[in-house]
């Protein structure tokens, strides 16, 4: 794609770990400034973003569990809700480095990644340094993998309560080691994998009522309110723009982080009234 190009990116349920080779990409959320990065760490979000580059781009997109994320990084994930930041500037133990490695930090590693020839030897390379990283990082609590694996499979409709019973917590212990490692809290956390699964069957088809039913929500107005909140747009608006193919290229569907999920739009002119001006999420 030789022209620029803009993408709608809702809240879904994974950290982000972009490696970038060259090109730079503007990501904004509403209520910050625009951040302009080759590589990008995105840690749990409650809001959309918008990423823009200009035509092309070329890297390699990690989408990460949250607590994978504290393991590789260390830091309260708690500290990087809805934030974008270069994945260097945080301290983590990714910048120790054996003798002779010269991929010791993301910037390294994305510079190894760009200069091998093939994809199979980058994935393979990614393969090792992530695990290596794991290995050397903070670990995670079993239970709070738990939990989150629990949340996950019912997405979200178990109560914070029966989660903390589950796991042998107190609700209390539960919401403060969430947080620490998932970053969000259970109940918000669930509010994401809720809206997560109301994305996938709206795009499959799905009337607003019966999604509405299926996924928890009080009724289709509790669902319109959540959608706006996190999606920065309507049930109808989302699920009308990804039928609607990108003017450049017709016939081809949103290009979804996630095989099987409603992650994305692609942005058109007709599209942008999603954002104002600031880039503020209306």
């Amino acid at each position: 794609m030789d022209r620029p190009r803009r993408r709608l990116e809702a809240p879904i349920g994974a950290a982000t770990l972009l490696l970038g080779f060259e090109q730079a990409v503007t990501v904004t959320r509403a209520g910050r400034a625009p951040v302009e990065l080759v590589s990008v760490f995105a840690g749990p979000t409650t809001t959309p973003a918008l990423g823009e580059h200009g035509g092309r781009l070329s890297g390699i997109e990690v989408l990460m569990t949250p607590w994978t994320a504290f393991t590789l990084f260390g830091t309260p994930l708690y500290e990087l809700v809805d934030r974008t930041l270069t994945p260097d500037d945080l301290p983590h133990i990714l910048g120790t480095r054996r003798a002779g490695d010269r991929r010791g930090t993301i910037g390294e590693l994305s510079t190894a990644l760009a200069a091998l020839p093939t994809w199979e030897q980058r994935f393979g390379l990614l393969d090792e340094v992530l695990v290596r990283w794991s290995q050397a990082g903070t670990p995670s609590s079993a239970r709070v993998v738990r939990a989150w694996s629990e949340l996950v499979r019912t997405w979200g409709a178990v109560p914070v309560r029966s989660l903390a019973d589950e796991v042998g917590w107190s609700v209390r212990q539960l919401e403060n080691r969430f947080r620490e490692q998932i970053g969000l809290g259970p109940k918000v956390a669930a509010r994401v994998l809720r809206l997560q699964r109301a994305r996938r069957l709206l795009a499959q088809g799905r009337g607003q009522a019966e999604t509405a039913a299926i996924c928890g929500f009080y009724d289709q107005a509790h669902l319109s309110g959540e959608f706006k909140a996190m999606t920065g747009c309507t049930p109808r608006e989302f699920t009308r723009a990804r039928v609607l193919p990108p003017v450049s290229q017709p016939g081809v569907p949103a290009a979804d982080r996630m095989t099987g999920e409603a992650t994305s739009l692609l942005l058109t002119s007709t599209r942008s009234s999603l954002f104002s001006k600031t880039g503020r999420v209306r």
